[in-house]
C-alpha cells in the first residue's frame, strides 16, 4: 500500500490523483508493464521487451530529475522494473517478469493480516493491534501510533481492522487470479491481469476506505478527532 492512501482517505473530499500519485505517478506505474506487454505478445522478444520496459522507466526518472521533482517514486518504480526484467532475463522465460510481483503481494497480504492482531510491544511500537489502515491515516496527519485516537476507540478499531482485512482481499484476489496464469505460463493474459487488477482495483479500494472513515462520526476521519467549526475551511474542488 502506498503512502497516498492515508493522504487520500484524511481528505475532505476523494482525490483519485492524490490515491495514486496524480498522472504521472500512474503514468510512472502503468507504463512499464504496459510496453513489457505489448512488445513481448508481439515480437516474442524478451530482450526487446524487457529493455523497452526499463526505458519507459529509466526516462521517466529523468523526467522527474530535469523537471526537479522528487525522484523516489520514479527510482523506485525503476528499480522494480529492473529486478523484474533481470530476473526474467536470467530464467529466460518471460512470465517471470511478474513473480516479484506476485511476491510482494503475497507480503502485502501476510503483512497486513498480522497487523490486525494482538502484538506485543517491540520498540517504539506500541501493543496490541495495529491495522495498516489506521497507521497510514495516523502518518498522514503528522501523528505516531501510540497516540492515534482510534487506538483508544474500540468501533474505530473494528474499523481500521476490517478496511485492513479488506485491503487484503485485494491482494489475495490479486495472486488467487494471476498465479494460475503464471503456472501456466500465459504472459499475455497475465501482463492484462496485472494491468487491469493494478490501479484501477487500488484506486477502487482507497476509495471504499475514504468513504468508510468519512461515514465516521459525522464525516470526520476516526484519525482525527471533530474539528472545530471555526478551522474547517471551504472545501477545494475535487481532484481528476
Amino acid at each position: 500500500m502506498q503512502s497516498g492512501v492515508g493522504r487520500a482517505a484524511t481528505a475532505e473530499r476523494f482525490s483519485l490523483a492524490d490515491a495514486v500519485g496524480g498522472p504521472r505517478g500512474a503514468a510512472e506505474a502503468v507504463l512499464p508493464g504496459l510496453v513489457f506487454v505489448i512488445v513481448v505478445t508481439v515480437t516474442r522478444s524478451l530482450p526487446w521487451a524487457c529493455g523497452l520496459a526499463l526505458g519507459v522507466a529509466g526516462l521517466a526518472a529523468l523526467a522527474r530529475l530535469v523537471a526537479r521533482q522528487p525522484l523516489q517514486q520514479a527510482l523506485a518504480g525503476a528499480v522494480g522494473v529492473g529486478v523484474c526484467a533481470l530476473t526474467a532475463w536470467r530464467t529466460g522465460d518471460a512470465v517471470d517478469f511478474y513473480s516479484w510481483g506476485l511476491l510482494l503481494n503475497a507480503v502485502y497480504a501476510v503483512v497486513l493480516a498480522i497487523s490486525t492482531l494482538p502484538l506485543p510491544k517491540v520498540g517504539p511500537l506500541p501493543g496490541g493491534p495495529l491495522p495498516v489502515t489506521g497507521l497510514l491515516v495516523a502518518a498522514a496527519r503528522g501523528g505516531g501510533a501510540g497516540s492515534a485516537p482510534w487506538r483508544h476507540d474500540p468501533a474505530q478499531m473494528r474499523l481500521h481492522r476490517r478496511l485492513t482485512w479488506m485491503w487484503v482481499g485485494l491482494f489475495a484476489l490479486r495472486l488467487a487470479v494471476q498465479t494460475p496464469l503464471y503456472v501456466a505460463g500465459a504472459v499475455t493474459a497475465l501482463g492484462v491481469a496485472r494491468l487491469v487488477m493494478g490501479l484501477p482495483l487500488f484506486a477502487a479500494a482507497a476509495w471504499v476506505t475514504w468513504l468508510a472513515l468519512r461515514r465516521v462520526d459525522g464525516g470526520v476521519s476516526p484519525a482525527a478527532g471533530p474539528a472545530a467549526p471555526a478551522e474547517r475551511t471551504p472545501e477545494a474542488p475535487a481532484g481528476p
